[in-house]
């Protein structure tokens, strides 16, 4: 099984849209790595978002390239300030690949839990549109790759 973790593209400050919805960058960064994604044959069943408008966002474009089978869905749990526990907990169950959309510290506090038993250790660095893949054996987890905007942009890949 691999968990596919996405910080939300870039969004505009509150004080320019209440709402955050993604900047212009945002969007584009966020289009970019769906379609590397889906060009190095990422297969996700599913992408679960926090329902925040910049997580929706970021999860409708990278839908688009990704197309996964059971869609896109808003789901509890994944705020920026929720307890990473029971997603982890559920997750040891889940067999499908699945994609989470969200925000920090929830994300790496999640990673954290996942790779070193405690959300508290940070594992990973997240970037605005990055994907952090995770692996799922049949007891533990471990990095598998990441990629972010910035990297595609050089020519660089962390696979």
């Amino acid at each position: 099984m691999e968990l596919f973790l996405v910080q939300h593209a870039e969004s505009k400050p509150k004080e320019q849209d209440p709402e955050r919805s993604l900047t212009h960058a945002g969007v584009s960064a966020a289009r970019q790595m769906s379609d590397w994604a889906a060009n190095a044959g990422v297969q996700i069943s599913q992408i679960r978002h926090s329902g925040k408008l910049r997580a929706a966002q970021t999860a409708s474009i990278m839908a688009e390239g990704l197309a996964p089978e059971h869609g896109v869905q808003a789901t509890q749990g994944i705020n920026p300030l929720d307890d990473p526990t029971p997603l982890a907990e559920e997750l040891r169950s889940q067999r499908e690949s699945l994609m989470l959309v969200g925000h920090l510290p929830f994300l790496s506090r999640l990673a954290g839990k996942l790779l070193a038993g405690d959300p508290e250790r940070s594992a990973v660095n997240f970037e605005n549109a990055g994907i952090v893949c995770l692996r799922r054996t049949e007891r533990e987890w471990s990095l598998s790759w990441a990629m972010v905007p910035r990297l595609l942009n050089s020519g660089e890949s962390v696979l």
